[in-house]
C-alpha cells in the first residue's frame, strides 16, 4: 500500500505525463491568487464568431461584441469562496462568472473547479459533473485550474471504486474523469492540444490536511 509521499509523487509524475501543470497550495485562497494571476499573465481569449466583419444584424452584432475582456468561471463555490476570488479578479479588470456559462461558448479564459477525487495511477482527476455549469467550464475553457485537495487522493481507481459508485447513485448523474489537457490523434495521426476542450490543464495540489 502506497504512503501519502508516494501517492503524490505517483500522481504528479503521471499528470506531468499528459501535460499537466502541477503545483502545490496550501490553502484555498492560495489557489484563487494563483488563478487570477495566470489569467492576469494570459492573452485573452477571443471570441471568433465568423462573419463578425460583414453587415450583420443588430442582434448578430452585439455577439461579436459581447466578449470584450477575460472571463474566468468558478462554478461550484460558496458564497463565501466566490466572493474571495472575485475580489482578485476584480483587481486585475477581470470578471468572473458563476451561471449563465451558455451565454459564453465563444470562449471563457479560465475554468476553475474544485474536484471531487484524483487517482495517483493514471494523474486522473475526477469531478461530480451533474451540474451544467460545472460541464461547462471545464469544456470551454482555454485553461482549466483545477484543485485537488490531498486527502481525496487515492492510489487506484479500485480504491477510488466506494466513492465513486456513491456519486453515481445520485440519478440523473454526471462524472468527468479528466486525465490532462484536451488532445487528439484523428487529423492524419498528428497530435493536436486543445482540439475539443482545454489547451492547458493546472492541477493545483490543495494541502488540506
Amino acid at each position: 500500500m502506497q504512503t501519502n509521499q508516494e501517492m503524490l509523487g505517483t500522481f504528479i509524475d503521471k499528470a506531468g505525463l499528459v501535460s499537466a501543470k502541477v503545483s502545490r497550495v496550501k490553502t484555498l485562497e492560495e489557489a484563487f491568487v494563483y488563478t487570477a494571476a495566470l489569467c492576469d499573465t494570459k492573452e485573452m481569449c477571443p471570441l471568433l464568431v465568423s462573419g463578425c466583419e460583414l453587415n450583420l444584424s443588430e442582434p448578430s452584432m452585439q455577439l461579436c461584441r459581447e466578449k470584450t475582456g477575460k472571463i474566468i468561471a468558478a462554478p461550484g463555490l460558496d458564497k463565501e469562496q466566490f466572493a474571495s476570488l472575485r475580489a482578485l479578479c476584480e483587481d486585475k479588470g477581470m470578471e468572473l462568472i458563476e451561471d449563465g456559462l451558455r451565454r459564453h461558448l465563444g470562449g471563457l479564459d479560465i475554468g476553475f473547479t474544485v474536484c471531487d477525487l484524483g487517482i495517483a495511477e493514471t494523474g486522473t482527476l475526477v469531478l461530480n459533473s451533474s451540474s451544467e455549469e460545472v460541464r461547462l467550464a471545464t469544456m470551454v475553457c482555454e485553461t482549466h485550474v483545477a484543485v485537488l485537495p490531498e486527502s481525496k487522493l487515492r492510489a487506484t481507481s479500485y480504491d477510488a471504486e466506494p466513492e465513486i459508485l456513491e456519486f453515481m447513485s445520485s440519478i440523473p448523474n454526471y462524472l468527468s474523469f479528466i486525465t490532462g489537457a484536451s488532445r487528439t490523434a484523428d487529423i492524419e495521426r498528428v497530435l493536436a492540444l486543445g482540439v475539443h476542450g482545454p489547451l492547458e490543464l493546472h492541477i493545483l495540489l490543495w494541502e488540506d490536511k
